[in-house]
């Protein structure tokens, strides 16, 4: 069995660039978005970042055992086809990967004590499985790029 992804990614060598280029990539995918979805996107992205400089990186920090854990199965599952990308195999089952990934912003955008940052999510979370789906090869890349 190939180890845990958290094992590969979020060890104390690993973490640090692994979470800078989660960032850039985070950062990627809302410069890239278009039309009035993109600027609703652009424009929370902003807002949360207004609040605080450092909220997406201790956020990124905070949630990345969470976010791997469910990104685990998947690399499971990858590894033992032996094939292809892993950006591949996640968007093929993109579905299931996209509410994977945000049942873990879901419960903590919940748990938010600060009303500023649930009011954005709120307003973002219906668009929000779209723009997983459509991060979904970037991240796919990321993850192999740090875990091998």
């Amino acid at each position: 069995m190939v180890a845990a992804l958290s094992e590969s990614l979020l060890i104390d060598a690993k973490r640090a660039a692994f979470l800078a280029d989660a960032k850039d990539v985070l950062d990627a995918e809302v410069s890239d978005k278009g039309g009035a979805s993109g600027l609703a996107v652009k424009g929370g992205y902003a807002a949360v970042k207004k609040i605080s400089p450092s909220i997406v990186p201790d956020a990124l920090e905070s949630l990345a055992p969470k976010l791997v854990a469910q990104l685990d199965p998947f690399w499971q599952e990858y590894t033992a086809s032996g094939e292809g990308r892993f950006a591949d195999l996640l968007v093929a089952k993109s579905d299931a990967v996209a509410e994977a990934l945000l049942s873990v912003t879901d419960a903590r955008a919940e748990s938010s004590t600060r009303p500023a940052l649930q009011k954005v999510y709120s307003s973002m979370r219906s668009s929000a499985k779209k723009n997983v789906i459509e991060a979904l090869p970037r991240l796919g890349d990321l993850v192999q790029k740090h875990a091998v």
